[in-house]
């Protein structure tokens, strides 16, 4: 670039000089240049703070330009724009959820569904202006995402081309649905408790919720998360006629894996999960029982107990073949008054029950507790490793799993021994979730085997002695 520059001023210079003329025309020049400079900064240095850096780059550029420049009758006003790089407003490239992030000055209309942010001309020009998001976790999932509010975030190129504001919030907010799965125990955690978790926990309370198709039952259920992670009341925003603006918003909540937290990609981990809901439900236990430190105790058993599919039909002989292993046992049934069942699951240090949304209280387990796992028939393996499985190892739980044989399943009693339930299960999947679904999931309960499950018993047991 600099050779570019000397050729072309040079060029300049040899179309108006001789070659004795140029040399002494810039000896001249040169000398000139330093005596004015001196000057003027000896008349004027007392005026003169310091000159920035970018400032003197700039004049350089400027000066530089002129000399490279030809030389007209009518002088030219410089126009120098800064090339800005615009990151993002919404990103859509997760599997799993949409997120829009808004600096600066942005306004919501909860009755329309319509978010503005002030911006200026060029932020504009750099791509669209106008982006749909539905704030859940679940997308892809047409089942649950068609149950969910859509917003429409718009740009304006200034304050005054939105609408004016109603409410002013000196903090930001999120926006987020309870619409979708949510009441499924399952669901909650892992399309909005974890993902609200990793959204909001940046700002130490300091946040605004903002709920789209809120339902109260929910709240009521994960108050004690809500207001661990905000110190405002929430917003029914859909019930608001009025402009609420803020100074940022997230829209959308971000997603990593099921029950889990990808460390890799945030600053948080299913630990630092875990330690959040201790200190929200103020769970006092952090580790297992340890059998091999002595003291006589007896290690706890919570069977998870389901009364209308997948539940254990010989409850019973199950809780006696337990006790007389050594377990304490305690048979319940998962309950909505989290922050008492939050307590008992915490103070066991082995849980037991068949795949099903109860398992999801291995969270309030304490670490190096035991998660055993019943697997029912129908290939039903894949999803209780990746809903169940894979996150306890995340949570620092021991794993066991135990797949029942045609005997101890409900469907024998159903279907004869050599139909395409049994002996093809993959050709009811091709079905459909919601076939699969019907078959295996809402229309099976299990009878266990007590002599065969003995021996995964035995195995939790001497996994509490490491």
């Amino acid at each position: 670039m600099l050779s570019s520059a000397k050729m072309t001023y040079e060029t300049i210079f040899a179309r108006s000089f001789s070659r004795h003329d140029q040399k002494k025309f810039g000896c001249g020049a040169f000398v000139g240049c330093l005596i004015i400079a001196f000057s003027f900064c000896t008349v004027f240095k007392p005026l003169l703070g310091p000159l920035p850096v970018l400032n003197l780059h700039l004049s350089f550029g400027v000066g530089l330009k002129m000399l490279m420049t030809e030389d007209t009758s009518v002088p030219q006003q410089m126009d120098i724009k800064t090339k800005e790089v615009i990151k993002p407003i919404c990103d859509f490239s997760e599997r799993r959820s949409d997120v829009c992030e808004m600096n600066g000055d942005t306004r919501i209309h909860g009755n329309s569904s319509t978010i503005f942010v002030a911006s200026t001309e060029v932020t504009i020009l750099a791509g669209n202006s106008s982006w749909s998001i539905k704030p859940y976790a679940r997308k892809g999932d047409e089942a649950a995402m068609g149950q969910i509010s859509k917003f429409t975030i718009k740009m304006a190129a200034a304050s005054q081309d939105m609408p004016y504001c109603t409410q002013n919030h000196s903090v930001p907010a999120i926006v987020f649905s309870t619409g979708g799965y949510a009441g499924n125990h399952f669901h909650d955690f892992t399309d909005v408790v974890i993902p609200l978790y990793l959204t909001s926990r940046e700002f130490n309370g300091e946040v605004q919720f903002l709920i789209t198709n809120k339902q109260s039952f929910w709240i009521n259920k994960y108050r004690a998360v809500i207001q661990k992670l905000s110190r405002y009341e929430i917003i029914d925003i859909d019930r608001e006629d009025g402009v609420h603006c803020f100074p940022s918003m997230i829209v959308g909540l971000k997603h990593h894996k099921e029950l889990g937290i990808d460390h890799s990609r945030s600053p948080y981990s299913m630990k630092d999960f875990r330690q959040f809901l201790r200190s929200s439900y103020s769970l006092k236990r952090e580790t297992a029982i340890k059998l091999s430190d002595g003291g006589g105790k007896r290690p706890r058993l919570l069977i998870i107990s389901r009364r209308r599919s997948r539940s254990f039909m010989n409850e019973g002989e199950i809780t006696d073949m337990a006790r007389s292993l050594g377990f304490d046992v305690v048979v319940k049934e998962a309950h909505s008054n989290l922050s008492r069942f939050a307590q008992l699951v915490n103070s066991c240090d082995v849980i037991m029950g068949v795949h099903g949304a109860g398992l999801t209280n291995i969270v309030f387990l304490p670490e190096n507790a035991i998660l055993i796992q019943v697997v029912p028939l129908g290939g039903v393996e894949w999803v209780a490793r990746i809903d169940f499985g894979e996150p306890a190892k995340d949570m620092k739980l021991r794993y066991l799993e135990y797949k029942i044989g045609e005997k101890e399943s409900s469907l024998i009693e159903q279907y004869p021994v050599d139909h395409q339930v049994f002996r093809d299960p993959y050709s009811i999947h091709k079905q459909g979730w919601v076939a699969f679904r019907s078959v295996y999931l809402d229309k099976q309960n299990v009878k266990l085997d007590v002599g065969k499950f003995r021996s995964t018993l035995l195995e939790a047991l001497q996994l509490l002695h490491m």
